[in-house]
């Protein structure tokens, strides 16, 4: 065989065994694709893993008196993996197979032990390692008795029991203070209420987890605690928000809505000294004509405030000296045409001379519009600036999200009009205020003139610990003089006793002070034409002397008997501050105590010692603390008590108490509650003595 033949013949048997290797690796890759293909990609599905996020359990909030308008409590899905020990050994699950059933059966009880059996043995033929027990989640208290369940007690691994905690958001009170509350929306950017704005607190910090995925798409946790990391639970929220002031203010608010087929309304009740937003409420008529709180009108609605406004225009007028309560004006039948301007008209037709005192409790606008006309028109700028120095187009930079941008105008404004924007401004048109915003200035005269932001949240706190306390921010330390101050409390005070409410305060067991005021409400181009659609408000403080309390109410679009504040507003301020008066003690002085018959001194408990000494005070008893020396205690003028300490880790007793207590000192001891039923506390899942960490949860049952 010659050279060149032999050459060709081993390049053709290379060339050739190529071309076999190539047609070998193409069969193949067809068989792995198109014949095999589904035994490897449920392969695939079965061995594929990842970790996966775990929820920290939100932060509570709480309200004033640490009663929970919000929590978390924790629901678990259940799964049951049937090639566990407990399920795949013959001999225990036929000897445990009926009593389980009948047990799932009593704690579920959707199904007869009968159907929990046939189900059982089919899940188990079928060989499933993460089987849906239920798709009712479970409660904590359930999930132990599950626990205890035949094959179930086997533990953690041979039992076969795979658990995922959810953490579900729990609303106390239900609709109580529901829109400031809030709620977590991730497609919100700000969020909504507390839940929105303090949501890096409450969240806490997530954990994760090894999932590993089975077949059907599902992910089951694989049990190896090296490779999870707990996740650390979010902080509390300590709100100002009086539950009792809430409820009354919600209830009365509501009511009169009803009453006057209103479109909307809101209330806020404010704390004077300290700022803090003791209620708020917000209702919206849906179309079904129920009441919802869907918007937060108090911090959102910004529109003509109307004559609560002429607070600021008389403080104005009265600290440049340009009136004086008892400078004259002609009421000129409650007719004025400005020049080059609109008609404006009052109410009632004032056809005689009257003082300015006069003018602001009858609410006259013609007056307003002609003492702001007369002293400011050569120069509108000394009326804005003065407006502006109260703060009135500013934020007010609340602590929750949503608050509108006032609108007070000024000569340079594009809007503003050379010939009406003055005296239309003097009794509360060309602006945009929120009620909130409003509040806030009247709560500055009742405040010795200091303006201060309303406060929402006045602490944080993360098991147990303040991480961080909110106090009311001063913006103006002084908004006018003390004589301008004493001259708007005489005509807010005269507002109430010879004004246009003086009958519906006329009875009244303390003193108020406060303005109406009535707005057209602007239809977008059509303007004030549709005389129809009004804003009702009341703002204002009680006592009149000593305030404690500022709040204003807004009613918008009564359809129904009256449009005047008068009597659509006031009415609601009235009976929220009669309740609110007759329910805060320290508003009345402590009665003389005479004792008849039983003169036992009262029964105590180890709880809120605050409150404990607040009731012995009003009782007249003097409450006396125990020393931890050897000697005795002379009782014989007041009542003996030691003041509850707490050991660090160790699980305080609090059976025989009732909630509020119960809850006071778990919280204080630094751990988490979960209440069921209501009554006394009859039982706690953690026993009195037990070393605990702080932050642990514990259940207590009342009853």
């Amino acid at each position: 065989m010659s050279i060149r033949r032999n050459i060709l013949l081993r390049v053709y048997l290379a060339f050739g065994l190529i071309l076999v290797f190539a047609a070998a690796v193409i069969i193949q890759l067809v068989r792995v694709q198109f014949v095999q293909g589904d035994k490897w990609k449920a392969m695939a599905k079965t061995i594929t893993t990842k970790y996966q996020t775990v929820e920290a359990a939100r932060g509570n909030i709480f309200a004033n008196d640490m009663s929970l308008l919000a929590t978390s409590v924790p629901e678990y899905d259940v799964h049951v993996d049937m090639q566990a020990p407990g399920f795949d050994d013959d001999d225990t699950f036929n000897e445990n197979v009926d009593s389980l059933a009948i047990k799932l059966s009593q704690l579920y009880g959707d199904k007869t032990p009968k159907e929990y059996m046939r189900w059982l043995k089919e899940a188990r033929k079928e060989g499933s390692r993460y089987e849906l027990l239920n798709r009712r989640r479970l409660t904590h208290h359930e999930l132990v008795l599950l626990r205890k369940f035949p094959i179930f007690r086997l533990g953690k691994y041979k039992g076969g029991l795979i658990v995922v905690e959810q953490n579900r958001r729990v609303l106390p009170y239900k609709s109580l203070a529901l829109r400031t509350i809030g709620y977590k929306n991730e497609n919100v950017k700000n969020g909504v209420g507390l839940e929105g704005a303090y949501v890096k607190y409450i969240n806490g910090e997530s954990g994760k987890r090894l999932v590993q995925r089975m077949a059907g798409g599902l992910w089951m946790p694989v049990n190896n605690g090296e490779d999870e990391v707990e996740p650390k639970d979010g902080a509390d929220i300590i709100s100002t928000i009086d539950v009792n002031f809430q409820d009354i203010a919600q209830q009365v608010l509501k009511a009169q809505l009803d009453s006057v087929g209103a479109d909307h309304g809101c209330v806020v009740l404010m704390e004077v000294a300290t700022g803090e937003i003791r209620a708020i409420a917000n209702f919206t008529r849906t179309k079904e004509g129920k009441y919802e709180e869907k918007l937060n009108y108090a911090i959102a609605d910004a529109a003509d405030p109307g004559s609560t406004f002429k607070l600021a225009t008389y403080m104005a007028l009265f600290d440049q000296h340009k009136i004086d309560t008892n400078t004259m004006i002609n009421g000129d039948g409650g007719k004025y045409k400005i020049p080059k301007g609109p008609l404006i008209s009052d109410v009632e037709d004032y056809n005689f001379m009257m003082t300015a005192k006069k003018a602001f409790e009858e609410s006259s606008n013609v007056a307003a519009a002609k003492f702001v006309y007369n002293a400011y028109y050569n120069n509108p700028w000394q009326f804005t600036n003065k407006l502006y120095s109260f703060h009135l187009n500013e934020k007010l930079q609340l602590q929750i999200p949503g608050e509108a941008q006032p609108v007070v105008k000024n000569p340079k404004s594009r809007t503003w009009n050379i010939n009406y924007s003055l005296p239309e401004m003097a009794y509360g048109y060309e602006m945009k205020i929120t009620p909130l915003q409003m509040l806030t200035l009247y709560n500055a005269v009742a405040n010795n003139g200091k303006l201060i932001a309303p406060v929402l949240v006045k602490e944080i706190r993360r098991l147990g610990n303040t991480v961080e306390q909110f106090h009311a921010r001063v913006i103006n330390d002084k908004v006018c003089s003390d004589a301008t101050l004493g001259k708007m409390r005489a005509l807010l005070e005269g507002v109430v006793k010879e004004g246009n409410v003086k009958s519906l305060f006329k009875n009244a067991a303390y003193t108020a002070a406060g303005k109406t005021g009535t707005a057209q409400i602007a239809n977008m181009s059509k303007g004030y034409g549709d005389k129809k659609d009004h804003q009702t408000s009341f703002a204002g403080y009680f006592p009149a002397k000593n305030p404690k309390y500022s709040m204003i109410v807004v009613v918008n679009k009564a359809t129904k008997g009256s449009y005047l504040a008068a009597k659509v507003a006031a009415p609601v301020f009235k009976k929220i501050a009669d309740r609110v008066f007759a329910a805060d003690h320290s508003l009345h002085p402590a009665p003389v105590m005479h004792y008849v018959g039983n003169t036992n001194l009262p029964q105590i408990k180890k709880g809120n010692v605050k409150a404990l000494k607040q009731v012995y005070t009003k009782l007249g008893v003097k409450p006396l603390y125990a020393n931890n020396g050897g000697s005795g205690i002379d009782t014989s003028s007041g009542v003996a008590f030691e003041d509850l300490s707490y050991k660090p880790g160790v699980v305080p007793q609090v059976k025989g108490m009732g909630l509020s207590d119960a809850l006071y000192v778990l919280g204080n001891a630094g751990y988490k509650v979960q209440a069921r039923g209501s009554g006394m506390v009859a039982s706690q899942s953690i026993a009195a003595g037990s070393i605990t960490p702080k932050g642990s949860k514990i259940t207590i049952e009342l009853q």
